[in-house]
This record gives C-alpha cells, structure tokens and sequence, in this order.
C-alpha cells in the first residue's frame, strides 16, 4: 500500500459506512490507504476510526454531518479535507433559519414516536433526489434499527441543530476542498455559503444539478484527481 497516503472517511446521519462503497476501488487500485467511520446507527457496531502511524499524507473525506461525527483530535492532524455537501452551521441565523428549524424539531418528535421510518425514508428520498432513493448505498433503515442506533440517531439530530462552527477543531493549515450540491434538498444555500466563507483557503466546486448524495456526479473522479494533485510524484 502506498505510503503517500492515508484516508479516513465519516458518513453522515442516518447513513453508514457502505456510503464509500463506490470510491473503495479506486482506492484500492491507487494503492491508497483508507479506514471507513462508522457511527453505529443500524446493526454495525460504532467505529471512529484514527490515524495510524506509517506517516503520509492525512486525508479527511467527509460527507454532510461527517466532520462534526470525528473525533476532533483526529480532524485537527488532517492535512487535507474533502467536505462533500457538508455545512459548519446548519440552520442559517436569522430568519431565514426557522423553516430549518421547524423541520428539525418535527424529525425529533418523529424519531421519539412508535414508528420513526417513515420520516427516515422520507429524509433519504430528499437526500437521494432528484435520482430515486433505490439509487443510494444501502443504508441502516434497511438494515433495520435497533434502540442503540434510534438513540444515536436522535443525538446527532441534535447535533446538527446545535452546530455551529468547523473551526474549532478544524486544520486551517490543511489543504481543503468542497463539493457542494446545487440542487442539495438537505443544507440550505446559505449554510453551503457560510461554509465557503469561513473557510476562504477552500477550492469549492459547485455541481449545480446534484442533490445532496452527489448521485450520477463525477464526484469520485474529481476528488480523486483533487487528492492527487496534493501528492508527490
């Protein structure tokens, strides 16, 4: 395996490791090394994965609520980070942040009731869209929840409505990119915009037509080419 290289990447709520499973190959045949964060909400065990020590390039690769699910320990030794439709505050300040909110609240009275799947699978099909959710990874809904993963899942709702900021923990010596999703159904243009703003060293590549899972995009090709302009020849 290359020592050039080593790579941790963190799924968002309500998705798990098998988010990567279409960047492993890649992976794999560039001989790069990578470890996958599993927050625990299906029927895997958690798993927050850390920096081994054979040295090399570290690289965060994170989607959505990803970083904020990192120890941040292991977000401050990245030398690199690849955010992909992710957000430092979700709901905007202002008034322009209470219809986020309100949808927030109304996930967490959903997630504390007899049957949350209903809401979960309505969340995924607006992550998934404009492509149809049979399109996604397969996700812990299929694998079916379990008391441990539904509490996590409602920790981390409240995570999200609670973030803030990136910057207390974040690398702002590491080299960074964002790929934001022009047609993103989950993180509102002006969480998307904050992002980019306070983090103006970022190379940010918008893909106007892409929801928020980056389905049907050349999201893998980009960043892996992203990755290795970083790395010496």
């Amino acid at each position: 395996m290359s020592e050039r290289l080593q790579i941790i990447a963190m799924h968002g709520w309500c998705g798990d490791q098998h988010s990567w499973d279409p960047w492993l190959n890649s992976w794999d045949t560039k001989g790069w090394r990578w470890r996958r964060g599993e927050r625990g909400y299906g029927q895997a065990q958690p798993d927050l994965p850390q920096w081994d020590s054979a040295g090399g390039c570290r690289l965060v690769i994170a989607h959505s609520l990803g970083p904020h699910l990192l120890e941040p320990a292991v977000l401050a030794a990245a030398d690199a980070v690849v955010l992909l439709t992710s957000f430092g505050r979700f709901v905007p300040a202002g008034r322009s942040g209470r219809s986020t909110q309100m949808a927030l609240d109304g996930m967490a009275r959903e997630l504390a009731g007899a049957d949350p799947t209903p809401m979960l699978r309505s969340f995924l099909a607006r992550v998934a869209a404009p492509e149809p959710a049979t399109m996604l990874q397969r996700t812990p809904v299929d694998a079916g929840l379990g008391p441990a993963g539904l509490q996590r899942l409602r920790d981390d709702l409240s995570l999200i409505a609670g973030s803030s900021d990136l910057l207390a923990a974040f690398p702002l010596q590491a080299k960074v990119l964002l790929v934001q999703a022009g047609a993103d159904q989950i993180v509102a243009p002006e969480a998307r915009q904050d992002l980019a703003t306070r983090l103006p060293q970022a190379d940010v590549v918008t893909l106007a037509r892409a929801g928020h899972a980056l389905i049907g995009t050349p999201t893998v090709g980009l960043v892996n080419a992203w990755i290795e302009s970083l790395l010496p020849a």
